[in-house]
């Protein structure tokens, strides 16, 4: 085996000081220009050169050291109610290429919307001394796990957001989602539109279904009670459970506008069962466009959500909190789009 070299460059793990004195700078200026967050204090000929060098030693940023001098662990908490849910992978994507560009590693807990789990899992990241926390378990009106469990710990809620606005959060535009989806239906004809909501105790829920009735409104069609029914969880049994229920109250419907994908793949489920073709005789829409949406039989026509710049997002407002926490919370609202496939059509006669 050849023996180390006697040079820092040498050494098994090659040091902040070695990478500077192969760039010809100040290991304080090195490590402002490997740490993403503050790169832009280095000029940029400085800069590329510092991280050439680190590139060429092979240079790694010690999270620990590093932790010591700034009294941070370089780590961030993030929940999410449902790892299987398709929408959540592109979101915890996001974050996580964003965080780690400043040094920053999530630690991904799945909650299952079970607020006892949820504030187990706030408790042992504490105890893990994470910076902060991304959520996307939040309910409308209240966050007892996370004033519980969480302390002071600045925390960014993603796809969730509280009616009071007291935290920074990053969403779609739910109300516009609807509206899209609403005026599609319409300008092909349908009247008879039933809706399958969310849970209301969330906001996602709560805002599609407002939407729904504002877009009902705008369209000049009346609001019925008997065409909406609000599920448990945003899960595909609960699509075809609501969906069978409609049905079976024997009134007229022609299109279905589903509070997720999952409950629109449900929708699918109870048509099966009962011979009903779509978009024939039901018309359906779903929300996320959620990973194979364009695959589904056939192709489910649904609101697009930018769901890895939603992650993203989160994290950049996650990391400016962090830089200064007395800062006013940011509501940040994204814009989404409708994808327009199979599963719509004319109503039928």
């Amino acid at each position: 085996m050849a023996p180390a070299m006697e040079t820092g460059r040498g050494r098994d793990r090659a040091t902040l000081k070695d990478v500077a004195a192969l760039a010809g700078v100040h290991p304080g200026t090195a490590s402002r220009a490997i740490n993403a967050a503050t790169r832009d204090l280095v000029n940029e000929e400085t800069a590329r050169r510092v991280l050439a060098a680190a590139d060429e030693l092979g240079y790694r940023p010690n999270p620990i050291a590093r932790g010591l001098k700034t009294s941070r662990s370089y780590t961030v908490g993030v929940l999410i109610p449902d790892l299987t849910n398709p929408l959540f992978p592109r979101i915890v994507r996001g974050i996580q290429d964003k965080l780690e560009e400043s040094g920053y590693t999530p630690l991904i807990a799945n909650t299952d919307n079970d607020p006892a789990r949820e504030r187990a899992d706030i408790e042992a990241m504490r105890a893990r001394q994470v910076d902060g926390l991304i959520t996307a378990t939040a309910h409308r009106h209240d966050d007892l796990e996370i004033d519980g469990a969480g302390g002071e710990l600045p925390v960014v809620l993603v796809n969730r957001r509280h009616e009071q606005g007291t935290r920074p959060s990053v969403v779609a535009d739910d109300r516009l989602g609807v509206r899209l989806a609403i005026e599609h239906l319409v300008a092909l004809g349908h009247r008879r539109i039933a809706h399958l909501a969310g849970p209301q105790d969330l906001s996602t829920g709560y805002l599609r279904l407002q939407g729904f009735r504002e877009a009902l409104a705008d369209a000049g069609i009346e609001y019925d009670d008997e065409l909406v029914l609000a599920a448990d969880a945003f899960v595909e049994e609960e699509g075809e459970r609501l969906c069978n229920e409609l049905l079976d109250r024997g009134l007229k419907v022609t299109a279905i506008f589903a509070g997720n994908d999952l409950m629109a793949l449900g929708c699918y489920d109870a048509f099966v069962a009962r011979g009903i073709v779509c978009p024939d005789q039901i018309s359906v829409v779903g929300f996320n466009d959620m990973p194979f949406a364009a695959w589904f039989d056939p192709p489910l026509t649904t609101v697009h959500l930018p769901q890895y710049e939603i992650g993203e997002r989160a994290a950049e407002l996650l990391l400016e909190r962090l830089r200064n926490p007395a800062a006013e919370p940011t509501q940040m609202l994204l814009e989404p789009t409708l994808a327009v496939r199979g599963s719509t059509a004319a109503p039928a006669g």
